[in-house]
């Protein structure tokens, strides 16, 4: 079996456009949350979003391709890039032997309403030839494939809220067992608009509060909803003996990885953990994780089943060594950014990993019996850690957790 580092990171989010950008504002607890602007949203009960801020597209498209690339493209190609070029790989793979595993939660649903418009407004024959490629949700994985020439495995899987941690961890399977030396793995979403928007509202998922510091607050005895986020995130995972033969930087390795399924509601966790712990103890004996020098970046939504049935998960997972480890979900600070939501999160573990500083939990106040693990609260903490999980729990029982190990030569 070979094995999987990290050696690309790249980051288009709600608190940066870039990896150190958002790592420093993460590190320092600053809430990328706020009002909607994307459109108005004086009839909505939920007021609040957490946006990409000053983006600019045509650093990594030529303008005549903005037009038939829908936003959530845009994102990914803009994070692949990066981790692309913070990798230094050009030159250096063989473009058989590389691969892509990008995926969106919801794919192009801007353009699907702006055409959706077009049609009832004008008619069939006004529909844009590029609707289509714009809108659907391997658009992005192929894009990224034909702008770096990587004709290896190539797959866009859909999962919700897990979709880019199971593109991660079955990039890592794709090097593990031989089918590739290099991947470029993550997700990214665009889904702030008023269709989807009014329909995350409508099953009672997204917080209707006010107050931005009062929004995102996963653990909190008050939590009530998720705030929705957009951006992508990529990461480039490479075999270790190819990456040691072209002297690359390497993050940290990735030893594991698990999904199972609640097979249990189509939005609602399984409140029992079983399928959840299920993963995370894979994941704990596939990467042989021991000690309590841990850090799990969780999925941490601020929904009121999902905090209390992820940490049901962690202590079935570790039994009560869950009281000793490092936790904390950086939903606080980007919201959650959906199908880019696991790979941005596993950024975070490996810039946790490599740094060693926690993350916190912002804006944190009132404790809940129900979530009483060390959650981080408010302010990063400095800890040298060893090993690192990253969580996903997604609609349609979708659970994935990834296994980071510090790289040590």
């Amino acid at each position: 079996m070979k094995r999987v580092v990290i050696t690309g990171l790249g980051v288009v989010s709600p608190l940066g456009n870039n990896v150190q950008t958002t790592w420093t504002n993460m590190i320092n607890g600053v809430n990328g949350i706020d009002r909607v602007t994307r459109f108005d949203a004086t009839d909505f009960k939920s007021k609040l979003a957490a946006e990409v801020k000053d983006f600019d597209p045509l650093q990594y498209f030529a303008k005549s391709e903005l037009r038939r690339t829908d936003l959530y493209t845009q994102y990914a190609l803009a994070a692949a890039t990066q981790a692309y070029e913070d990798s230094r790989l050009a030159g250096h793979v063989d473009s058989e032997r590389f691969g892509v595993y990008f995926g969106s939660g919801i794919g192009g649903i801007q353009t699907f309403t702006e055409q959706a418009q077009v049609l009832h407004d004008k008619g069939p024959t006004r529909i844009s030839p590029f609707f289509i490629p714009m809108m659907i949700s391997n658009m992005a994985s192929g894009t990224i494939a034909i702008k770096f020439k990587a004709n290896g495995p190539n797959i866009a899987i859909v999962s919700a809220c897990a979709t880019s941690t199971h593109c991660i961890g079955e990039a890592f399977r794709a090097i593990k067992h031989g089918y590739a030396d290099v991947m470029l793995a993550g997700g990214s979403e665009a889904s702030i608009t008023p269709l989807s928007y009014a329909g995350f509202i409508n099953i009672q998922a997204l917080s209707q509060a006010q107050d931005k510091n009062r929004a995102s607050i996963p653990f909190d005895k008050e939590r009530a909803g998720f705030i929705m986020g957009e951006g992508g995130a990529a990461l480039i995972l490479e075999e270790l003996e190819h990456a040691k033969k072209r002297g690359a930087h390497i993050y940290a390795e990735l030893v594991s990885y698990a999904c199972t399924n609640d097979a249990f509601h189509a939005t609602a966790p399984n409140p029992d953990a079983i399928a959840s712990a299920k993963a995370i103890a894979l994941t704990i004996q596939e990467g042989n994780i021991t000690g309590t020098d841990i850090y799990i970046n969780a999925h941490g939504t601020s929904t009121s089943l999902n905090d209390k049935t992820e940490t049901m998960a962690i202590k079935r997972a570790f039994g009560d060594n869950a009281y000793k480890l490092h936790i904390s979900s950086t939903k606080s600070m980007t919201g959650h950014m959906l199908g880019a939501a696991g790979a941005i999160e596993a950024i975070a573990t490996v810039k946790a990993l490599q740094e060693g500083i926690i993350p916190p939990t912002i804006n944190y106040q009132v404790p809940d019996s129900d979530c009483d693990l060390n959650i981080t609260p408010n302010k990063a903490v400095k800890r040298e850690i060893q090993f690192a999980l990253s969580n996903s729990l997604g609609f349609g029982g979708h659970n994935g957790c990834l296994g980071f190990k510090k790289y040590k030569n």
